[in-house]
């Protein structure tokens, strides 16, 4: 009994799940991570699109392509642009010097999509604009939250598919 416990332990260890976690302690990391994945995931459903939610973040309400999201109190505004997509619209941004965070997302650096994340200090709090995969998440943070919400908008915008029928 005790050679057949001791087997089932030392088969357990060896073909154990791996965990992978990201360090989400810099942002150019955290968008690099999660935005060079091809998700497949999704658990919200809107008119012509789709995405998923990442754990913690909750849905709130939608008016037309525009859904609002919550997280640790902080409002994530998603905003959907199917004109963009139907006419596959490429991004056009110039990285700003004067701003918090400044990053062209292209595709040329090996991402699927075009896009860009700007993150301007107003008033002691950051605000933030993350535009990829024809659309773009707007939040207004403190310093605390800055990381979490890249992480969270990250997911969104990377999981979101469209449906060309309905567009």
């Amino acid at each position: 009994m005790k050679k057949i416990i001791l087997a089932l332990i030392f088969i357990f260890l060896l073909c154990g799940c791996s965990i992978v976690r990201i360090d989400t302690s810099n942002i150019d990391n955290i968008i690099n991570v999660i935005l060079s994945k091809d998700n497949k995931l999704y658990n919200q459903v809107g008119q012509g699109y789709k995405y998923y939610l990442p754990g913690g973040v909750t849905y709130i309400e939608s008016d037309n392509l525009n859904d609002i999201l919550y997280c640790n109190g902080v409002y994530y505004y998603l905003n959907i642009d199917v004109i963009d997509y139907y006419y596959n619209k490429s991004v056009d941004y110039k990285e700003k010097n004067n701003l918090y965070y400044s990053k062209l997302i292209d595709k040329k650096d090996g991402y699927k999509y075009s896009g860009y994340l700007e993150i301007e200090l107003v008033d002691s709090k950051y605000r933030v604009e993350f535009s990829y995969n024809h659309a773009k998440i707007e939040a207004v943070v403190d310093k605390n939250e800055l990381n979490n919400v890249i992480l969270n908008s990250s997911y969104i915008l990377s999981t979101i598919k469209y449906n060309p029928n309905i567009i």
